[in-house]
């Protein structure tokens, strides 16, 4: 029996399937990893060949040689003194393959057992591969899971992705109720510390004495003893209002809310 092969990108060479199964190629992995860098990096600003080279690791002669063939594919605009930006497409894409990394994370922990500070490397390796109609089983197995186990939104099927409010911690005033909603630095490290102070999406924080300068944060994370949380930290985690009322933080002396951290996922 001859196996179909096509390709599902309209001539883009992004995905390929062959025979029942996608095809794990390096060059797949690698233009998704570029589209998901670029969609990452533009939330917070321009995104230009030095800032996406660091974003990935590789060299701006690499990441220059790429960009010019992921615009000739259609996916990326980068005119040659201008800002990098995904085109229709390559946005769509760039969201396909966010989804199919958030979904993933909420499997490991939520079916397999793995750690939240565990998924996110897990998740990179996985998301590649992962075939549309697996993916639909997967959510729908979840109960189509709006977040992440951080607390980041996951894009709908449709590539729509649900606008978050959160603020900084550092950036909330003595006296504030709040929810933790996202932790922004997927590292194992900062995870596993950030969950030894209770800090997960949905639990309730109030805030005792705010961050000032370069001192800590002190509150009290549920029903725990209030704890004090070192700036560089409280930066990265966000919270959102309760009971309807909404968050004032400390103006100019707060952080503007961080790029979510720890790899373009």
């Amino acid at each position: 029996m001859v196996s179909q092969k096509f390709d599902i990108s309209n001539s883009t060479g992004i995905r390929v399937w062959s025979g029942g199964r996608y095809a794990a190629s390096m060059a797949t992995e690698t233009v998704e990893n570029y589209l998901k860098a670029v969609e990452s990096l533009s939330r917070t600003g321009e995104v230009g060949v030095v800032r996406l080279a660091k974003e990935l690791g590789l060299t701006k002669g690499t990441v220059t040689s790429m960009v010019q063939r992921l615009a000739r594919r259609g996916l990326l605009r980068a005119p040659r003194y201008g800002t990098i930006a995904l085109t229709a497409q390559g946005r769509r894409k760039a969201l396909d393959v966010l989804r199919r990394h958030r979904i993933i994370e909420c499997f490991l922990v939520q079916f397999i057992g793995l750690d939240w500070s565990e998924v996110h490397e897990e998740a990179e390796r996985l998301e590649h591969a992962l075939s549309p109609r697996v993916l639909g089983r997967l959510d729908g197995l979840l109960g189509h899971p709006s977040r992440d186990p951080h607390g980041d939104p996951i894009p709908s099927a449709r590539g729509r992705v649900r606008a978050t409010q959160g603020v900084p911690l550092d950036s909330l005033p003595t006296g504030s109720t709040a929810r933790v909603d996202r932790v922004m630095l997927q590292s194992t490290q900062f995870l596993r510390e950030a969950a030894r102070h209770g800090l997960r999406p949905g639990v309730g924080i109030v805030v005792m004495q705010a961050a000032s300068g370069s001192a800590p944060l002190r509150l009290r994370v549920g029903r725990s003893t209030p704890i004090r949380l070192r700036r560089s930290m409280a930066k990265l985690v966000t919270a959102v209002e309760v009971n309807g009322k909404r968050l004032r933080t400390q103006g100019k002396s707060g952080s503007r809310l961080p790029l979510r951290q720890g790899g373009a996922d």
